[in-house]
């Protein structure tokens, strides 16, 4: 993955479906670092909601990062989320880093699509979740034997990074740093 042909696919991180989570902080407190990282290097990102009628909007912390408005969808797939895709597809993208929320139900459906429409996908495994252990477990076997390629966090921002020496390194050295604290995933 580089800058130039990866965008950030952040999978329906509304607060109702976040709550019920059970790695909620972490999911979020690494999406954020994502999103961060991506200003900083220049990687486009953007986010879906699943029926935000009753499932309400993105969590705030994550939404005000966003430079795109948050595109809203009733299909579990975000495949069809043309505004998005068309954008990405014009500008050379050709991978998507998915991360989000139900890793067997939105993320997974997202993942297997985008790969049949031919682009390269990858999963950062500690940004997404699912409610039960075992539908997380299976869906990320199942994408990663599908075609998806699994990451981190972590991977992807140094990945994303390239080099070290340089400003935009140490901004991603000091994410990297980060130390998830109890109730407070913005640090």
């Amino acid at each position: 993955m580089n800058p130039n042909d990866t965008g950030l696919l952040v999978v329906d991180v509304q607060d109702r479906l976040v709550a019920v989570q059970p790695d909620e902080q972490r999911i979020v407190w690494n999406i954020r670092r994502l999103l961060d990282g991506a200003k900083i290097l220049g990687v486009r990102a953007a986010a879906t909601e699943q029926y935000p009628e009753k499932l309400g909007p993105t969590s705030a912390i994550l939404a005000e990062r966003l430079d795109t408005p948050v595109v809203s969808k009733l299909a579990f797939s975000c495949a069809d989320c043309e505004a998005i895709f068309d954008t990405w597809r014009a500008a050379g993208i050709h991978r998507v880093l998915v991360v989000g929320i139900e890793t067997h139900v939105c993320v997974q459906q997202t993942v297997l699509d985008l790969l049949a429409a031919g682009m390269q996908v990858i999963v950062a495994a500690d940004a997404v979740g699912a409610r039960h252990a075992i539908d997380h477990d299976i869906a990320l076997r199942r994408m990663e034997t599908s075609g998806a390629l699994l990451t981190t966090t972590e991977a992807a921002l140094f990945e994303w990074c390239g080099v070290a020496g340089t400003p935009e390194f140490k901004q991603i050295s000091a994410l990297v740093k980060e130390v998830m604290s109890e109730g407070n995933s913005n640090a």
